[in-house]
């Protein structure tokens, strides 16, 4: 089982990448740093300097219904932000 979920492609994400070299992943909740280090530099074959990862908690959501309040909770996730050498580069788009 892989250590990475998916990427994060958004417009913060991608003024990162271009501006410090930094990208984005949701990670297994479990994965520690050096099982993404690990997971990174092997799938996208760079070298990456440092990485920052944050635990998000799942958000309360309710919502009014015919039956009432539904209440439920979004699912929790670890964020990781991968640093990467001056000339490397991770091109999410180039398998579409």
């Amino acid at each position: 089982m892989s250590v990475l979920i998916k990427p994060i492609v958004t417009e913060k994400m991608t003024e990162l990448s271009e501006k410090r070299n930094q990208f984005g992943f949701i990670v297994e909740r479990q994965a520690n740093k050096i099982e993404i280090k690990n997971a990174i530099e092997e799938m996208y074959d760079v070298s990456v300097i440092n990485i920052n990862t944050l635990r998000y908690g799942g958000k309360a959501k309710s919502r009014f219904s015919r039956t009432g309040v539904v209440q439920g909770k979004a699912a929790a996730y670890k964020k990781a932000i991968v640093t990467l050498i001056e000339g490397d580069k991770i091109d999410f788009y180039s398998n579409i």
